[in-house]
């Protein structure tokens, strides 16, 4: 016999996937929501990637202690700002095209220590 504090309901068959903190659903997890901004070493990376673009770069932003609605906002800014489109994936944003000085000028301006990051 487990000792109740030692185990938990990880998945149900009515409900699917089981928060291990709350033991409710994970689709109506509340402790989920209260997790504030991934925590980092407090650098900002902007580097630049083709692999798995067919040779067109992109500008990659890292590192950005944001949650993710305020990461969507700043990523619209940092679009505007380079006049170029973009996306947020898994926590990181992504500007096309090779524009990682003006990346790193724009996030320095609003606060963060920056480091250009790769080649």
């Amino acid at each position: 016999m487990q000792n109740s504090k030692n185990s938990s309901l990880v998945y149900s068959t009515d409900a699917g996937k089981m928060c291990p903190d709350c033991g409710r659903p994970v689709a109506r997890c509340a402790c989920s929501k209260k997790q504030g901004a991934p925590r980092g070493d407090g650098i900002v990376r902007v580097s630049r990637q083709t692999k798995g673009r067919k040779g067109k770069g992109v500008s990659c932003v890292t590192g950005v202690p944001l949650p993710p609605e305020a990461l969507e906002d700043l990523a619209k800014k940092l679009k505007q700002r380079c006049g170029a489109g973009g996306t947020v994936k898994d926590g990181v944003i992504e500007i096309q095209g090779d524009h990682r000085d003006a990346l790193a000028l724009e996030l320095r301006k609003l606060g963060y220590t920056v480091k250009l990051a790769g080649g």
